[in-house]
């Protein structure tokens, strides 16, 4: 077992998985991969299941019975990595928006630089996303702006889904209290991440939209972070705490 794990939830990814995991694989950096595959009609977990008789070692699956949702999907991960004695978890997306060669920089950066959470950040210099249509755009960027307001988290890129904890991060945030289970679940862990100190940086990366398969955001997705966000924001000044204590 490596001390990284790479978590990566799916349905319907059977055009993208396999290359996918032999790029993570081919990395200069040792890494296992957790696939957890909301049971996809299209058999994505049974190409998983194959490729694990050659990575019998690093590759790991967690079948679930329904389309249970990116923040559960997400949390059991975490719950997997932390028994298992990860040191280093990230999130990263099936489709290819995230370039596997910057799980490196992600890692090293929480590794030598000691940050706890680093996020790949596709606003932080700028506008770095590739194949999106303007309006798309404008409603990512603009909605992590408002975010940014509401909350007053430090942090361009709030609804970024690639990142790499610390266990650390892990072990003191309390998973039972984070509420929102879809899109807005990535602004909660991190506001959660910074509400309690840990130290947090964001690396620039170059997001490319999908060019297989079905993208999973809609209209609905982010208005569910733009109101989710003022419901948790007051939350958290009537206290609510994320730790476990």
């Amino acid at each position: 077992m490596n001390s990284s794990l790479v978590i990566i939830p799916t349905y319907n990814e059977c055009e993208n998985i396999e290359p996918l995991l032999l790029r993570v694989f081919s990395l200069d950096i040792p890494l296992d991969v957790l696939v957890v595959d909301d049971d996809s009609p299209d058999g994505t977990a049974d190409i998983v299941k194959k490729l694990q008789t050659k990575f019998s070692e690093n590759l790991h699956l967690l079948s679930r019975q329904n389309k249970s949702g990116l923040g559960t999907a997400y949390i059991e991960g975490f719950q997997y990595a932390l028994q298992k004695g990860y040191q280093y978890i990230f999130e990263m997306d099936a489709d290819f928006s995230h370039n596997p060669k910057d799980l490196v920089r992600l890692y090293l950066t929480c590794y030598e630089e000691g940050i706890d959470l680093a996020i790949g950040s596709r606003y932080v210099t700028g506008v770095n996303v590739v194949n999106w249509p303007i309006g798309r755009v404008l409603m990512s960027y603009f909605a992590s702006s408002y975010v940014r307001f509401i909350t007053g988290m430090p942090i361009r890129d709030t609804t970024a889904g690639f990142k790499c904890y610390h266990r650390r991060v892990l072990e003191t945030i309390d998973l039972n209290k984070i509420k929102f289970m879809g899109y807005a679940f990535q602004i909660e862990m991190k506001f959660a991440a910074w509400k309690l100190g840990f130290k947090i940086k964001e690396i620039p990366i170059v997001f490319t939209d999908r060019t297989r398969g079905e993208s999973k955001l809609s209209k609905g997705i982010f208005k569910e972070a733009v109101f989710g966000v003022i419901k948790m924001k007051f939350r958290s000044l009537f206290g609510r705490k994320y730790s476990r204590d």
